[in-house]
């Protein structure tokens, strides 16, 4: 009976975080694609925070999803913001030659763990 509720509440606690959002932004030059994935973010600050980008002299969309969708060249796993104990995974579209530049930012910067797909 235990074994039962602890896996009801395993199950029921993954998805609490199944909360992701699709940022889509662009300019003249530049289109940009990321997908926010929630591990840790409370639901509502994800949604009106962290989802949020200002981005000056950009049309940006947000599209709010259960799960990233696939097709990433890479992942910045457990990422972290700046003086901000939640985490999240951010998956990255378009370039994969940007990796050079969004590696060292994940593990630097973020805390992250960078995966190449």
């Amino acid at each position: 009976m235990r074994a039962c509720y602890a896996l009801l509440l395993l199950l029921i606690s993954q998805n609490i975080f199944a909360q992701a959002c699709i940022i889509e932004s662009e300019d003249e030059r530049i289109q940009i694609k990321i997908c926010q994935q929630n591990r840790s973010i409370p639901e509502q600050l994800f949604k009106t925070g962290f989802c949020q980008p200002q981005l000056k002299g950009q049309k940006t969309t947000v599209t709010f999803v259960e799960q990233c969708p696939i097709g990433a060249f890479g992942v910045c796993r457990n990422s972290q913001s700046v003086g901000v104990p939640y985490q999240q995974d951010i998956h990255y579209y378009g370039i994969e030659t940007d990796a050079r530049y969004l590696k060292p930012a994940c593990e630097k910067q973020n805390k992250g763990v960078w995966m190449a797909y």
